[in-house]
């Protein structure tokens, strides 16, 4: 135990150092947001990739996955690997051309300033769950291999400053290369632990075995369901393949991209080997049903983000818990570093700036330092104060960007009919509906991020066909491939 606690204290020393010492690149508010639109393709495949294996990859899906099996999983990995693959595709070329600083910017060009704050709120407002999710595993690692001596709690908070300090620094510069040395460390570490408790239970074919004979390998929704089965999955899907598209954190990494061509081929590469690695938890999970299965009916139904973490501890060598926590540590420090960065840089630039709009890029950087230590103080407290489990924390985030920034995004880009009346219509009917879903049958037939987003859909169309009685803002011509 002790030496466990050495390694995850030297570790952190060090990763943290890595991070301090990138800062040195940034010379302007375009390096701290970008990186300077530099990165070759293996450092924005890895930081995409490193990006999205978080915790919930390695703590939330295979919890969920021992509980409702792969059709418990559609959101994520299935629709985030998705993301990725499709923002690779369809929208990281376009947007790269735009010399863009941010998202928001995006919606400022195309519908004008009114579409582009609205958007911001929305995005800014969606990181809280998904950083809170990794400053909550930052807590429970502590907690975990310190034998409970260091409180969940207070492990939250010695972790949340620990990302902050070298993120507040270096911006993207210190995201994108420890990013890259972190990925390392997961691939590394989840390939290790995967052989180590192969060995234990016999090999994957047993393991696979057991999970399909228990039912945990069925991916489509139960028929006997009815409708509302099939539209519930349905909505599960969309929420993270389409919701986490508008999302600062992706538009960084293709816009820190040294051209168009990285940026669209990183985010694909990026998911393919998400979609890959996403599967190792979940087979170390279903593997602590085989080798002790009593702990895992304990934590079932009380914690079960504990079951991985606990049969690490408790049957593997000292050697493997060390690659297990490097690796977990790795993933959660990479996604922590990132959320943190990407909803200040945009509400900096997007909603800050245009309050203050005579400034210098050094106060601009100074501004953006400013609102990424503020925020995480608001995200702590946020981790300090909720019940949700890690996975629907992450899953409920994309929400909001899916009914509210999805659909302008899309068809600003690919339909040129779309007009600022119908981005505000699209915005203000998405948000509606899915809220009062929300508020009146949040369980029933109908998902209500899924009527929302539908909702969305009408209102650009309808708002962009019938006469137009927004003024025009002062947005460009549409943007294709």
């Amino acid at each position: 135990m002790n030496g466990l606690i050495w390694f995850v204290i030297l570790y952190w020393v060090i990763s943290v150092g890595i991070g301090l010492y990138a800062a040195r690149y940034v010379k302007n508010s375009k390096d701290y947001a970008v990186a300077g639109r530099s990165l070759p393709i293996y450092v924005v495949t890895a930081t995409v990739f490193a990006t999205w294996f978080g915790s919930e990859t390695v703590l939330g899906i295979p919890a969920s996955f021992l509980k409702d099996g792969l059709n418990g999983v559609v959101a994520d990995p299935f629709g985030s690997s998705l993301c990725l693959i499709f923002v690779g595709l369809f929208f990281a070329r376009p947007l790269y051309r735009m010399n863009l600083l941010t998202i928001g910017d995006y919606y400022r060009q195309k519908f004008g300033r009114a579409v582009e704050v609205m958007v911001t709120i929305c995005i800014v407002i969606s990181y809280l769950g998904w950083v809170a999710a990794q400053i909550k595993a930052l807590g429970l690692v502590f907690n975990v291999v310190s034998g409970g001596a260091i409180t969940m709690e207070t492990g939250m908070i010695v972790g949340a400053a620990s990302v902050l300090i070298y993120t507040l620094m270096g911006g993207m510069w210190s995201v994108a290369i420890t990013d890259f040395l972190q990925m390392i460390i997961i691939v590394v570490g989840m390939l290790y632990i995967g052989w180590e408790v192969s060995g234990i239970v016999g090999g994957p074919s047993v393991v696979v075995a057991h999970a399909a004979n228990a039912g945990k390998l069925n991916f489509w929704p139960a028929t006997s369901g009815g409708g509302r089965e099939i539209l519930w999955f349905f909505a599960a899907w969309i929420t993270m393949m389409l919701g986490s598209i508008p999302q600062q954190d992706v538009f960084q990494r293709v816009a820190s991209s040294k051209d168009e061509k990285t940026a669209g081929r990183a985010s694909i590469l990026g998911g393919v080997l998400y979609f890959g690695f996403a599967f190792i938890p979940m087979f170390l999970a279903y593997s602590a049903t085989m080798i002790d299965p009593k702990m895992v009916a304990g934590l079932i139904d009380k914690d079960p983000q504990l079951i991985l973490p606990t049969l690490i501890m408790t049957k593997v060598p000292l050697f493997a818990q060390v690659m297990f926590f490097g690796a977990l540590l790795s993933a959660i420090k990479s996604c922590a570093s990132a959320t943190l960065l990407a909803p200040s840089v945009t509400f900096t630039e997007n909603i800050l700036k245009g309050l203050l709009p005579v400034q210098t890029d050094k106060q601009f950087l100074f501004g953006m330092r400013c609102v990424v230590l503020v925020f995480t103080a608001i995200v702590t407290l946020f981790a300090l104060h909720t019940e949700s489990s890690i996975y629907k924390m992450v899953e409920n985030a994309y929400k909001i960007t899916l009914v509210a920034a999805f659909v302008p995004l899309a068809f600003g880009l690919y339909w040129k009919p779309a007009t600022r009346q119908g981005a505000l219509a699209a915005i203000l009917l998405g948000l509606a509906t899915w809220i009062l879903f929300e508020a009146l049958a949040p369980d029933g037939y109908w998902p209500p991020q899924l009527v929302g987003v539908l909702a969305s859909l009408g209102g650009m169309v309808a708002g962009s066909l019938l006469p137009q009685f927004v003024r025009p803002g002062s947005g460009t011509a549409p943007v294709t491939n």
